[in-house]
């Protein structure tokens, strides 16, 4: 005999082995291609820019989203000849944010010089050992 409980916030359903031997009378809904929330990738079907894409890495939404969304913005519906040419202003002004926040935002020089300490930072030993087994292979 299947049965529910509630604890709190949370709803805790209980069925029997025969519950899930029926087959489930659910109908699905269709997706709404209009609908903005689905997974509809980074331009909607209208045209419009989807915030939402994961694609984006949560760039719309840090502490330079606005800056952000102004300058792909700008880009995306630009119609020069060189797209997003009138886009400078913007995209210095999101490049001006994200120096302000470097633990958020790092700089590709900042990454190459990480990259370049950590192999400084292997021994001769470790770098040996690397050079013989490639050389084995």
């Amino acid at each position: 005999m299947s049965y529910c409980r509630q604890e709190g916030k949370d709803r805790i359903i209980f069925v029997t082995k025969e519950d899930h031997e029926t087959p489930s009378s659910a109908e699905l809904v269709a997706d709404d291609p209009n609908d903005p929330y689905e997974d509809q990738g980074l331009i909607l079907p209208n045209g419009d820019i989807n915030w939402n894409c994961p694609c984006l890495g949560g760039m719309a939404s840090g502490p330079c989203g606005e800056q952000f969304k102004s300058a792909f913005s700008c880009f995306h519906y630009s119609t020069e000849e060189i797209k997003g040419s009138d886009c400078v202003d913007q995209f210095r002004a999101m490049q001006e944010c994200m120096q302000k926040y470097p633990d958020l935002y790092p700089q590709e020089d900042d990454e190459e010089r990480e990259n370049q300490s950590k192999d400084l930072e292997t021994t001769p030993t470790e770098a040996a050992v690397a050079k013989e087994e490639k050389g084995s292979s």
